[in-house]
Protein backbone atom coordinates (compact mmCIF):
# COMPACT_ATOMS: atom_id res chain seq x y z
CA UNK A 1 0.00 0.00 0.00
CA UNK A 2 0.98 3.40 -0.65
CA UNK A 3 1.58 5.83 1.65
CA UNK A 4 -0.22 9.63 1.60
CA UNK A 5 1.90 12.18 0.90
CA UNK A 6 3.13 14.60 3.20
CA UNK A 7 1.51 17.66 2.18
CA UNK A 8 -1.98 17.51 0.41
CA UNK A 9 -1.18 19.52 -3.11
CA UNK A 10 1.05 22.40 -3.94
CA UNK A 11 -0.43 25.85 -5.53
CA UNK A 12 -0.75 26.26 -9.31
CA UNK A 13 0.50 29.33 -10.20
CA UNK A 14 0.46 29.14 -13.78
CA UNK A 15 -3.61 29.87 -14.23
CA UNK A 16 -5.73 32.08 -16.90
CA UNK A 17 -6.62 34.98 -15.19
CA UNK A 18 -10.44 34.58 -16.38
CA UNK A 19 -9.99 31.23 -14.45
CA UNK A 20 -8.73 33.35 -11.48
CA UNK A 21 -11.73 35.71 -11.18
CA UNK A 22 -14.16 32.71 -12.13
CA UNK A 23 -13.10 30.67 -9.26
CA UNK A 24 -14.40 33.99 -7.03
CA UNK A 25 -17.64 34.06 -9.34
CA UNK A 26 -18.12 30.55 -8.66
CA UNK A 27 -17.34 29.89 -4.89
CA UNK A 28 -18.41 26.56 -4.50
CA UNK A 29 -18.23 23.05 -5.71
CA UNK A 30 -21.47 22.38 -7.19
CA UNK A 31 -22.08 25.77 -8.76
CA UNK A 32 -19.49 24.73 -10.81
CA UNK A 33 -20.40 21.59 -11.79
CA UNK A 34 -20.56 20.05 -15.49
CA UNK A 35 -22.27 16.58 -16.34
CA UNK A 36 -20.82 14.62 -18.89
CA UNK A 37 -22.08 10.51 -20.00
CA UNK A 38 -20.77 8.77 -22.16
CA UNK A 39 -21.23 4.91 -23.30
CA UNK A 40 -18.40 2.24 -23.45
CA UNK A 41 -18.04 -0.44 -25.54
CA UNK A 42 -16.67 -2.81 -23.34
CA UNK A 43 -16.90 -5.97 -25.46
CA UNK A 44 -12.95 -6.52 -24.83
CA UNK A 45 -13.37 -5.46 -21.55
CA UNK A 46 -15.00 -8.33 -20.78
CA UNK A 47 -12.78 -10.35 -22.55
CA UNK A 48 -10.13 -8.93 -20.29
CA UNK A 49 -11.58 -9.39 -17.24
CA UNK A 50 -12.27 -13.06 -17.94
CA UNK A 51 -8.58 -13.51 -18.94
CA UNK A 52 -7.52 -12.05 -15.27
CA UNK A 53 -9.85 -14.29 -13.21
CA UNK A 54 -8.29 -16.86 -15.14
CA UNK A 55 -5.01 -15.83 -14.22
CA UNK A 56 -6.46 -16.31 -10.81
CA UNK A 57 -7.34 -12.84 -9.95
CA UNK A 58 -10.93 -13.80 -8.33
CA UNK A 59 -13.37 -11.35 -7.75
CA UNK A 60 -11.72 -8.91 -10.70
CA UNK A 61 -14.07 -6.42 -12.34
CA UNK A 62 -15.12 -3.65 -14.09
CA UNK A 63 -14.17 -1.46 -10.67
CA UNK A 64 -10.48 -2.69 -10.73
CA UNK A 65 -10.40 -1.63 -14.98
CA UNK A 66 -11.92 2.35 -14.49
CA UNK A 67 -9.85 2.40 -11.54
CA UNK A 68 -6.70 1.75 -13.34
CA UNK A 69 -7.59 3.51 -16.16
CA UNK A 70 -8.29 6.61 -14.39
CA UNK A 71 -4.96 6.14 -12.66
CA UNK A 72 -3.67 5.81 -15.82
CA UNK A 73 -4.86 8.83 -17.89
CA UNK A 74 -4.06 10.75 -14.32
CA UNK A 75 -0.51 9.83 -15.50
CA UNK A 76 -0.64 11.56 -18.91
CA UNK A 77 -3.27 13.88 -17.96
CA UNK A 78 -2.27 15.21 -14.36
CA UNK A 79 -4.54 18.46 -14.06
CA UNK A 80 -7.53 16.20 -13.79
CA UNK A 81 -5.90 15.18 -10.51
CA UNK A 82 -6.03 19.28 -9.27
CA UNK A 83 -8.18 20.96 -6.39
CA UNK A 84 -9.83 23.84 -5.54
CA UNK A 85 -8.78 25.90 -2.05
CA UNK A 86 -9.79 28.95 -0.87
CA UNK A 87 -10.48 30.09 -4.70
CA UNK A 88 -6.77 29.06 -5.60
CA UNK A 89 -5.97 25.83 -7.74
CA UNK A 90 -3.83 23.56 -6.10
CA UNK A 91 -2.10 20.47 -7.89
CA UNK A 92 -2.37 17.12 -5.60
CA UNK A 93 0.92 15.16 -4.61
CA UNK A 94 -0.45 11.78 -4.70
CA UNK A 95 -3.62 9.88 -5.95
CA UNK A 96 -6.43 9.34 -3.39
CA UNK A 97 -9.90 7.63 -4.22
CA UNK A 98 -12.96 7.33 -2.46
CA UNK A 99 -15.42 4.63 -2.48
CA UNK A 100 -18.45 3.23 -0.47
CA UNK A 101 -19.17 0.06 0.37
CA UNK A 102 -21.51 -2.04 2.35
CA UNK A 103 -19.84 -4.47 5.64
CA UNK A 104 -22.61 -6.74 4.10
CA UNK A 105 -24.90 -7.35 1.12
CA UNK A 106 -28.07 -6.97 3.60
CA UNK A 107 -30.43 -3.88 3.45
CA UNK A 108 -29.74 -3.49 6.88
CA UNK A 109 -25.70 -3.87 6.54
CA UNK A 110 -23.97 -0.54 7.63
CA UNK A 111 -21.92 1.02 5.26
CA UNK A 112 -18.57 2.44 5.45
CA UNK A 113 -16.09 4.90 3.38
CA UNK A 114 -12.72 3.64 2.06
CA UNK A 115 -9.81 5.67 0.43
CA UNK A 116 -7.51 3.91 -2.24
CA UNK A 117 -4.01 6.00 -2.02
CA UNK A 118 -1.91 5.07 -5.70
CA UNK A 119 0.67 6.10 -7.68
CA UNK A 120 0.71 6.96 -11.62
CA UNK A 121 1.98 4.10 -12.53
CA UNK A 122 0.44 1.45 -10.88
CA UNK A 123 -1.05 -1.68 -13.20
CA UNK A 124 -4.32 -3.54 -12.94
CA UNK A 125 -2.32 -6.16 -10.63
CA UNK A 126 -1.52 -3.48 -8.34
CA UNK A 127 -4.92 -1.44 -8.03
CA UNK A 128 -6.35 -5.17 -7.79
CA UNK A 129 -4.28 -6.22 -4.48
CA UNK A 130 -4.84 -2.68 -3.00
CA UNK A 131 -8.37 -2.65 -3.15
CA UNK A 132 -9.38 -5.98 -2.27
CA UNK A 133 -7.07 -5.57 0.67
CA UNK A 134 -8.70 -2.33 1.43
CA UNK A 135 -12.46 -4.03 1.26
CA UNK A 136 -11.33 -7.11 3.05
CA UNK A 137 -10.18 -4.94 6.16
CA UNK A 138 -13.17 -2.96 6.13
CA UNK A 139 -15.97 -5.85 5.61
CA UNK A 140 -18.13 -7.59 8.36
CA UNK A 141 -16.65 -7.64 11.60
CA UNK A 142 -14.00 -5.08 11.38
CA UNK A 143 -13.22 -2.23 13.48
CA UNK A 144 -14.38 1.09 12.30
CA UNK A 145 -11.89 3.15 10.07
CA UNK A 146 -10.56 6.24 11.49
CA UNK A 147 -13.52 8.14 8.98
CA UNK A 148 -16.18 6.10 10.77
CA UNK A 149 -14.38 6.90 14.22
CA UNK A 150 -14.54 10.95 13.31
CA UNK A 151 -18.00 10.65 12.03
CA UNK A 152 -19.25 8.83 15.47
CA UNK A 153 -17.51 11.44 17.20
CA UNK A 154 -19.31 14.51 15.26
CA UNK A 155 -22.87 11.96 16.16
CA UNK A 156 -22.53 12.87 19.58
CA UNK A 157 -22.58 16.66 19.30
CA UNK A 158 -25.56 18.53 19.53
CA UNK A 159 -27.20 19.48 16.78
CA UNK A 160 -26.44 23.43 17.20
CA UNK A 161 -23.10 22.47 18.43
CA UNK A 162 -22.74 20.59 14.83
CA UNK A 163 -23.53 23.14 12.42
CA UNK A 164 -20.63 25.42 14.05
CA UNK A 165 -18.52 22.44 14.23
CA UNK A 166 -19.14 21.92 10.65
CA UNK A 167 -18.57 25.41 9.66
CA UNK A 168 -15.21 25.83 12.01
CA UNK A 169 -13.86 22.24 9.81
CA UNK A 170 -14.75 24.18 6.61
CA UNK A 171 -13.34 27.60 7.66
CA UNK A 172 -10.36 25.72 8.87
CA UNK A 173 -10.24 23.85 5.24
CA UNK A 174 -10.47 27.34 3.69
CA UNK A 175 -7.68 28.82 4.71
CA UNK A 176 -5.40 25.28 4.90
CA UNK A 177 -5.34 24.74 8.62
CA UNK A 178 -7.13 21.35 8.83
CA UNK A 179 -4.62 18.93 10.35
CA UNK A 180 -3.24 16.37 7.17
CA UNK A 181 -4.58 13.09 9.09
CA UNK A 182 -7.69 14.69 8.64
CA UNK A 183 -7.56 14.77 5.24
CA UNK A 184 -6.09 11.95 4.45
CA UNK A 185 -8.83 9.99 6.39
CA UNK A 186 -11.73 12.34 5.25
CA UNK A 187 -13.71 10.81 1.62
CA UNK A 188 -14.07 14.19 0.43
CA UNK A 189 -10.69 15.22 0.10
CA UNK A 190 -9.84 13.07 -2.54
CA UNK A 191 -8.97 12.61 -6.29
CA UNK A 192 -11.99 11.22 -7.15
CA UNK A 193 -15.05 9.60 -5.56
CA UNK A 194 -16.46 6.33 -7.50
CA UNK A 195 -19.60 4.63 -7.04
CA UNK A 196 -21.00 1.26 -9.02
CA UNK A 197 -24.88 0.87 -9.46
CA UNK A 198 -23.35 -2.72 -10.67
CA UNK A 199 -24.18 -4.95 -7.80
CA UNK A 200 -27.77 -2.68 -7.04
CA UNK A 201 -28.78 -3.47 -10.86
CA UNK A 202 -29.60 -0.31 -11.27
CA UNK A 203 -28.66 2.66 -14.13
CA UNK A 204 -25.81 5.14 -13.18
CA UNK A 205 -26.95 8.55 -11.52
CA UNK A 206 -25.13 11.57 -11.77
CA UNK A 207 -23.65 12.32 -8.46
CA UNK A 208 -23.40 15.43 -6.85
CA UNK A 209 -20.05 17.24 -5.55
CA UNK A 210 -19.61 17.76 -1.87
CA UNK A 211 -19.23 21.18 -0.83
CA UNK A 212 -16.90 20.17 2.33
CA UNK A 213 -13.70 19.01 1.05
CA UNK A 214 -11.51 19.30 -2.34
CA UNK A 215 -12.70 16.42 -4.07
CA UNK A 216 -13.31 17.49 -8.30
CA UNK A 217 -14.83 14.57 -9.90
CA UNK A 218 -17.61 11.68 -9.06
CA UNK A 219 -17.90 8.95 -11.54
CA UNK A 220 -20.83 7.00 -11.03
CA UNK A 221 -20.43 3.66 -13.55
CA UNK A 222 -23.70 1.20 -13.89
CA UNK A 223 -25.01 -2.17 -14.81
CA UNK A 224 -23.48 -3.89 -18.29
CA UNK A 225 -26.23 -4.35 -21.19
CA UNK A 226 -25.87 -5.68 -24.71
CA UNK A 227 -27.08 -4.10 -27.68
CA UNK A 228 -27.00 -5.93 -31.61
CA UNK A 229 -25.67 -3.10 -33.97
CA UNK A 230 -26.44 -3.11 -37.54
CA UNK A 231 -22.93 -3.17 -39.63
CA UNK A 232 -22.48 -1.10 -43.15
CA UNK A 233 -22.16 -5.03 -44.62
CA UNK A 234 -25.58 -5.65 -43.75
CA UNK A 235 -24.36 -8.35 -40.81
CA UNK A 236 -25.44 -8.06 -37.23
CA UNK A 237 -23.01 -7.41 -34.42
CA UNK A 238 -23.37 -8.52 -30.75
CA UNK A 239 -21.80 -5.39 -28.41
CA UNK A 240 -21.54 -4.61 -25.10
CA UNK A 241 -22.11 -1.45 -22.98
CA UNK A 242 -21.56 0.49 -20.19
CA UNK A 243 -22.86 3.40 -19.16
CA UNK A 244 -21.05 6.00 -17.63
CA UNK A 245 -21.78 9.57 -15.80
CA UNK A 246 -19.37 12.25 -14.20
CA UNK A 247 -19.79 15.14 -12.35
CA UNK A 248 -16.70 17.28 -12.04
CA UNK A 249 -15.58 20.47 -10.63
CA UNK A 250 -15.04 23.21 -14.20
CA UNK A 251 -12.46 25.14 -11.98
CA UNK A 252 -9.48 23.03 -12.36
CA UNK A 253 -8.94 22.66 -16.13
CA UNK A 254 -10.25 24.17 -19.12
CA UNK A 255 -12.79 22.41 -21.14
CA UNK A 256 -10.22 20.99 -23.73
CA UNK A 257 -8.09 19.16 -21.26
CA UNK A 258 -11.02 18.14 -19.26
CA UNK A 259 -12.44 16.31 -22.98
CA UNK A 260 -8.64 14.95 -23.91
CA UNK A 261 -8.61 13.63 -20.14
CA UNK A 262 -11.85 11.78 -20.64
CA UNK A 263 -11.76 10.64 -24.01
CA UNK A 264 -8.21 8.47 -22.74
CA UNK A 265 -9.89 7.21 -19.71
CA UNK A 266 -12.56 5.85 -21.87
CA UNK A 267 -9.98 4.29 -24.71
CA UNK A 268 -8.46 2.76 -21.82
CA UNK A 269 -11.48 1.23 -20.23
CA UNK A 270 -11.88 0.04 -23.83
CA UNK A 271 -8.63 -1.30 -24.73
CA UNK A 272 -7.39 -2.34 -21.22
CA UNK A 273 -4.65 -4.43 -22.40
CA UNK A 274 -1.68 -1.72 -21.70
CA UNK A 275 -2.65 -1.64 -18.06
CA UNK A 276 -0.90 -4.56 -17.00
CA UNK A 277 2.52 -2.78 -17.03
CA UNK A 278 3.83 0.96 -15.97
CA UNK A 279 3.08 3.58 -18.44
CA UNK A 280 6.10 4.43 -20.17
CA UNK A 281 5.80 8.38 -19.14
CA UNK A 282 4.30 9.54 -16.37
CA UNK A 283 3.69 12.97 -16.86
CA UNK A 284 4.37 16.10 -14.09
CA UNK A 285 1.68 18.52 -13.38
CA UNK A 286 3.06 21.71 -15.55
CA UNK A 287 1.99 24.29 -12.33
CA UNK A 288 4.97 27.08 -12.65
CA UNK A 289 4.73 30.18 -14.25
CA UNK A 290 6.20 30.40 -17.63
CA UNK A 291 9.86 31.77 -18.15
CA UNK A 292 9.54 34.97 -20.20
Amino acid sequence: MIKPAKKEGRKVTFINPMDCIGNYIMPNRNGATNEFSCQVDITETEDYIVGKKAEGLKGFGLLHVVLTAYTRMLSQRPGINRYIRGQKVYARNDIQYSLVIKKEMKLEAPETCIKLITEPSATSYTIFDDINQLIEENRGDSEDNGMDKVAKVLAYIPGVLLKFTVWLLKTMDYFKLLPRFLTIISPFHASMFITSMQSLGIPPIYHHLYDFGNCPLFISIGLPYTKYELQADGSVVRKRYMEMKIVCDERICDGHYYASALKLLKRYIEHPECLDTPPKEVIEDNRQKAKK
